[in-house]
């Protein structure tokens, strides 16, 4: 199929916020849809639940989650995604992608959350696909998704930048991580690299900020940049930025 005749793909940002809700925004939750194919999730933060059905998104169409890393921010909606589906009669399987220990963590999650929730009967499944860094793309649903490790000082488990390719376009996903040049080749020729900004020029360990990516703006071979996951020294700073800033609520059409 050529892609001019290729759905158009959407990306919503049901939640764009970072973990303390600066500027009274959700947590990481990035909708990607294309055409009729059923919605995946870029993360799912705690209020991610509520970021959704806000935007009229039934979590129950959803088909994946994609999870960049294991900070509650970023995965802590996924009990609440789930135990929801269990409430409303969901039957359609859902994929839970992410860095090696995600099965763990989710479970754990689920004890402290909800205890005794993680061995549940449910009436449809949850499928943990665990993925591994490298060039080698995994078929998720409807997409092609690459990983590649990023640097967020994460103890026990690596932290992911994600590549999705839907519906003939791409999307990268920094999530969170300081710089680091596996972004260049991640967001090489995409429609659309979503880039973590937590402060204006503050060097915070572990994270991206607006200097770092005005610093390396010339190797970003990407059509457009949006920033989210900003503090409020970075929204402080909006109206200086020199890309789009996300916001809740915020859908982009590829």
């Amino acid at each position: 199929m050529s892609s001019a005749l290729q759905p158009d793909a959407t990306v919503t940002f049901a939640g764009s916020g970072d973990a303390f809700g600066s500027g009274g925004r959700c947590q990481a939750c990035i909708v990607v849809q294309a055409g009729h194919h059923p919605p995946i999730l870029l993360d799912c933060g705690a209020t991610s639940l509520v970021a959704l059905k806000r935007e009229g998104i039934d979590p129950n169409t959803v088909a994946a989650v994609l999870v960049s890393h294991l900070h509650f921010d970023h995965y802590g909606g996924l009990p609440s995604l789930i135990i929801d589906g269990q409430f409303r009669r969901r039957v359609n399987p859902l994929t839970v992608a992410g860095p090696a220990g995600t099965a763990e963590r989710l479970t754990a999650a689920f004890e402290v959350m909800f205890p005794g929730s993680s061995t549940v009967r449910r009436r449809f499944d949850v499928n943990v696909i665990e993925l591994q860094p490298g060039p080698i793309s995994t078929r998720i649903e409807h997409a092609a998704v690459r990983a590649v490790e990023v640097d967020h000082g994460m103890p026990d488990n690596v932290s992911l930048g994600l590549r999705l390719e839907v519906a003939g376009k791409s999307i990268a996903y920094s999530g969170d991580t300081a710089w680091n040049d596996v972004l260049i080749d991640l967001s090489t020729e995409t429609d659309l690299f979503i880039a973590e900004s937590y402060f204006w020029d503050k060097a915070v360990p572990y994270h991206l900020r607006h200097a770092d990516l005005v610093a390396h703006r010339d190797q970003l071979a990407t059509r457009r940049t949006i920033l989210t996951h900003m503090s409020d020294d970075m929204l402080g700073h909006a109206h200086e930025a020199l890309f789009d800033l996300a916001y809740d609520g915020h859908v982009v059409t590829l």
